[in-house]
């Protein structure tokens, strides 16, 4: 069975023309502009940009930026890329070791599309594909492939629950603070990343509330598209409600100046980056900045280029990444393990906003996802025949402990904890898993037939022996135990371990547990004399557990080199 990954690239559908502009006679020297589109041009718009860029007297900028389905038009500038560091935050720099096999990995991605004229998919350097490559490039319109993107198939759909690792979104040691500064030189400290730059120059402004497109309903507050009457805002610097999707995006589209988000703090890790200065600030901020517009007949204001700070409590888990408990099957614990997912450089469409940059900070779960994807293909390249429930295994028992007291969820927040790119090659020991394991345990969960051949990808049969399998047995690296009743609890769970750290190696099991929960195991000595044996236990758990739906334990197999750590959760389910 294959690991699926998730990356995420934006598409933009845009139309951008770059204009040269002539400047006076005291300026002579020629500047480029860029004119940002929401969509193709009209013919009869088209035609009277050659009028516009000849004249030779005076720059036509502004009289572009204020044509209709001009978006905006910026100067042409080259932009310096900030380098992420959520490797370095995990201990992970570019001096790691490195393995020769790893130019023969191949890593497979399932995703809404793709950009490959991306710096970020360059093959420079790259030689030609593994032997054992037989894909096609395949892709939508003039789609290339080069030696970095050796192939690609399109499909109408793909089913991403089926993944067999589950990875949340953490924060890493940075974050932004974006200054709002008012007319009357109030300063409000807001979020969200913002590279434009202002220079401090005062725009006017005003709340989307006083703008709204009547025909659009009751939406302007939010700024949300079509929401808010371009001619109101173009120029402007907009205040918005929210947060809710999309908002601010109308504001975007009517050719704002600038934006200023408002409504939860929470809100800098749902929203991404828009294509103009903008900064999401708190209520009471909102509050202030919303007394101040109605206090004077000229509010105005600008917006400052981000200020990049630490963020001491990083790592946490933030509220888009979706929690646990597993909704399908109660006893395998999900997520599985968390990775930087908060505020990560990504690879995005040239065209951002009608700069051309090729890089923004990204937001979400599709950002952890790739980080788990690098660190399975780097273990991979050191164990090539490990199978991926072994390299899932690895990734999850060497996972770095993270604390319940800034996520109150714990482990249905974070999993086993964050990924540990160093230590994922060396586990010691492995939770293996086959096909024949994998079709054992849907059959225990009522698959047959049809069904169970369309998710084996196979000619699979049940067996008596897999139907009396239990969700229990399934040799997976962490332990959950889902239960009704807090006063009484018994559950046991039987698991095999491969040795893949040293020859002759005693494991030692350790077990951390709260008090009124006992974790047994049985045995707790495992000794090894070959790497590839293996050997099997039990753990048992028994209650009662009390003041808490969810408790935490953990189970750690220790041979004084190696500690081999499983998350272990009982929690009553709802």
């Amino acid at each position: 069975m294959a690991l699926q990954w998730h990356l995420l690239l934006s598409l933009i559908y845009s139309t951008l023309l770059l204009v040269d502009v002539t400047h006076s006679a005291a300026q002579d020297a020629r500047k480029a502009y860029i004119v940002y589109m929401g969509d193709k041009p009209k013919d009869e718009l088209q035609e009277k940009f050659p009028r516009i860029c000849c004249n030779a007297h005076r720059p036509r900028s502004t009289k572009m930026a204020g044509m209709d389905g001009v978006v905006s038009v910026f100067p042409s500038q080259q932009s310096k890329i900030k380098t992420t560091k959520s490797w370095n935050f995990l201990g992970f720099p570019e001096t790691v070791k490195r393995s020769k096999l790893e130019r023969d990995i191949i890593v497979g991605v399932i995703d809404t599309g793709i950009w490959p004229e991306s710096d970020s998919f360059s093959d420079a350097g790259y030689g030609p594909p593994p032997k054992k490559w037989k894909g096609k490039c395949q892709g939508n319109g003039n789609f290339t492939c080069n030696n970095k993107i050796i192939g690609a198939r399109y499909y109408r759909a793909s089913r991403s629950f089926e993944d067999e690792l589950s990875v949340a979104a953490t924060t890493i040691n940075r974050q932004f603070i974006t200054k709002v500064q008012l007319g009357n030189g109030k300063i409000y400290e807001g979020l969200l990343p913002n590279t434009h730059d202002l220079g401090g120059k005062l725009y006017p402004l005003i709340y989307g509330d006083d703008a709204p497109n009547t025909t659009a309903g009751d939406y302007a507050r939010f700024c949300l598209r079509g929401s808010i009457d371009p001619n109101l805002i173009k120029g402007k610097i907009v205040l918005c409600d929210g947060p809710v999707a999309g908002a601010g995006h109308g504001a975007v589209l009517g050719g704002a100046a600038g934006v200023v988000l408002t409504g939860q703090k929470v809100a800098d890790e749902v929203l991404g980056p828009l294509h103009v200065p903008a900064s999401h600030v708190g209520l009471e901020e909102n509050s202030n900045i919303y007394k101040y517009i109605y206090s004077t007949r000229n509010p105005t204001a600008t917006i400052w280029k981000s200020e990049e700070i630490n963020d001491v409590l990083a790592p946490y888990v933030p509220s888009y990444s979706s929690r646990g408990p597993n909704p399908a099957i109660s006893n395998i614990l999900k997520p599985d393990l968390a990775a930087p997912g908060t505020y990560i450089l990504a690879a995005v469409p040239s065209v951002d906003g009608g700069r051309l940059v090729g890089y923004n900070f990204k937001t979400g779960t599709s950002m952890a996802c790739p980080h788990a994807t690098a660190v399975a293909a780097y273990v991979k390249s050191f164990h090539p025949k490990w199978s991926p429930a072994a390299i899932q295994s690895a990734l999850i028992t060497t996972a770095k402990f993270m604390s319940a007291k800034v996520n109150p969820e714990a482990e249905f927040a974070y999993g086993a904890g964050l990924i540990n790119p160093s230590r994922a090659p060396y586990p010691g020991l492995v939770y293996d898993l086959d096909g024949q394991d994998y079709v054992n345990f849907l059959c225990s969960q009522g698959y047959s037939g049809k069904l169970l051949q369309r998710m084996s990808g196979e000619n699979s049969t049940c067996s008596s022996k897999s139907n009396n399998g239990k969700v229990n047995d399934l040799n997976y690296p962490s332990f959950a135990l889902s239960i009704k009743d807090p006063k009484f609890i018994n559950g046991v769970f039987h698991r095999t371990v491969t040795n893949v750290g040293s020859s002759n190696s005693t494991y030692r099991a350790k077990v951390v547990a709260p008090l009124g929960l006992k974790i047994s195991v049985n045995p707790s000595v495992l000794s090894f004399t070959t790497l590839g044996e293996k050997k099997s236990f039990a753990l048992t758990i028994k209650g009662p557990i009390e003041k808490s739906s969810l408790v935490s334990a953990s189970l750690v197999w220790d041979d004084g080199v190696f500690k081999v750590r499983s998350p272990v959760v009982v929690y009553v389910a709802v």
